[in-house]
């Protein structure tokens, strides 16, 4: 599998610079076949959202992920992860040790990630309550 060429940034859109497919087109997410729509798949998971939270402050052992992430199944969990590992957002080091040590750790990738993710997070904790609004008023609670 070849790795996607960068090409310039499309016109309106200063600074923004798209990947380029196999076959020479631009990435484009709201194409159905363009691969780019797996990648936003996976960052739109709430789990994605909330692990790269978690391992933006640094390495941390599955045990620590799974205490500081309220909610998450073990299998929930270990999906997201092994997920995020195949998509070279996290990295899993085995430090040969007994009991074996198991942490995780953003690549560099996955420190692109961060911060976007940030943002969505702190939107969903500043507007929660007018978005709860808005739902009452649409379910005509009020």
């Amino acid at each position: 599998m070849r790795t996607p060429r960068t090409r310039r940034p499309r016109p309106g859109t200063p600074g923004r610079v798209l990947a380029c497919l196999p076959d020479g087109r631009p990435a484009d997410v709201y194409s159905a076949p363009c691969p780019s729509r797996q990648a936003l798949d996976r960052i739109a998971d709430k789990w994605t959202a909330l692990i790269v939270g978690c391992l933006s402050t640094g390495r941390k052992r599955y045990s620590e992920l799974r205490a500081a992430i309220e909610g998450v199944s073990e299998k929930m969990l270990t999906q997201t992860l092994r997920s995020l590992e195949r998509d070279g957002i996290v990295e899993r080091t085995v430090h040969d040790s007994m009991p074996p040590k198991v942490e995780y750790e953003l690549t560099p990738l996955g420190h692109t990630l961060a911060r976007p993710l940030a943002a969505i997070r702190d939107w969903a904790e500043t507007h929660i309550n007018e978005v709860n609004d808005a739902r009452e008023r649409y379910d005509g609670g009020s």
